[in-house]
């Protein structure tokens, strides 16, 4: 099966380069209050597509169980050490692109700072949406095209690409802009209803973030962040959209951890525990399991 090209931080420290020392509290606070206004006060179960090393995860207390999927399993080793081994957290490693759970399983999904990385925006989002259950609640942001600096730099003729255009832009390998307009458009054609837009980041300038207290800047950025509702010109942008089309109604009832699962190959479910790795009934693929992390990413050569 082909899929588009991944963005893998294997073995990469961005947590503690890009957040714990890289200068990006603002960012990071505001995120936090983002994620207070928009998600469900609690659920069952939640995925965190992205989660890298668990930035975010401890935001999400209202959920009984919460499952941390990205492609890295570094990064998902930095996360469990971080919060630890436990029924609460569920460490997967897989492709966004082929999610290895059951249609219908969450009750919300997160997604920040993931998109930015996604070839085939839509593809992902088609996936989010099979395993999201009937009025679940997902979480979007995504890096916005439509920003005041990209605006400004293309009338001054300093910037090729027009930031009023609908496609994505790739200012850097496998790092995408997008529009706020086609995220919507995406959205509503899987069939997700977009409840709630607030706009981050509106002051993510160098000087500012240099000589104003970030408490002042957070809490500007708190009360600007509404007005995603009229128009949204930041260079962050989240989303909150709620699945009103689920055909197969959601999952209510209790399942094991091991019912989640589907093989990425071919969609079989249930899959065959091995102790140290899933076996696929189907199609006869393994998927390595080791150290509390489940890994789907390629299957186990024989």
């Amino acid at each position: 099966m082909t899929t588009p090209p991944v963005c893998d931080y294997e073995g990469s420290d961005y947590q503690t380069s890009f957040w714990d020392q890289g200068g990006r509290e603002y960012e990071d606070r505001a995120e936090a209050i983002a994620l207070r206004r928009l998600l469900p006060p609690g659920g069952r179960l939640l995925l965190e597509l992205g989660a890298g090393a668990g930035r975010n995860t401890p935001r999400y207390l209202g959920f009984d169980r919460i499952v941390l999927l990205d492609y890295s399993r570094t990064q998902l080793e930095q996360a469990q050490a971080r919060l630890g081994k436990s029924d609460k957290y569920i460490y997967v490693a897989a492709d966004v692109y082929r999610l290895p759970f059951i249609d219908g399983l969450f009750d919300a999904a997160t997604m920040i700072r993931v998109l930015h990385h996604m070839a085939d925006a839509p593809k992902a989002l088609r996936q989010v949406r099979n395993v999201m259950g009937a009025d679940g609640t997902f979480i979007l942001e995504f890096a916005n095209k439509l920003n005041l600096k990209a605006i400004f730099r293309y009338l001054l003729g300093r910037q090729g690409w027009s930031p009023f255009t609908l496609e994505p832009v790739e200012f850097v390998k496998l790092n995408f802009d997008f529009h706020p307009k086609a995220v919507q458009n995406w959205l509503k054609e899987l069939g997700f209803s977009i409840e709630r837009i607030l706009t981050l980041s509106h002051f993510r300038i160098g000087l500012l973030k240099r000589f104003v207290p970030t408490g002042i800047l957070v809490f500007f950025d708190s009360i600007f962040q509404w007005t995603g509702a009229w128009w949204q010109y930041t260079p962050s942008v989240f989303v909150k959209a709620v699945n009103w089309e689920q055909a197969s109604g959601g999952l209510k009832q209790e399942l094991s951890v091991l019912e989640y699962f589907k093989c990425p190959s071919c969609g079989q479910s249930p899959l065959t525990d091995k102790n140290d790795h899933l076996e696929c009934p189907s199609c006869k693929k393994k998927w390595e399991v080791k150290d509390g992390i489940y890994d789907f990413r390629e299957p186990i050569k024989n």
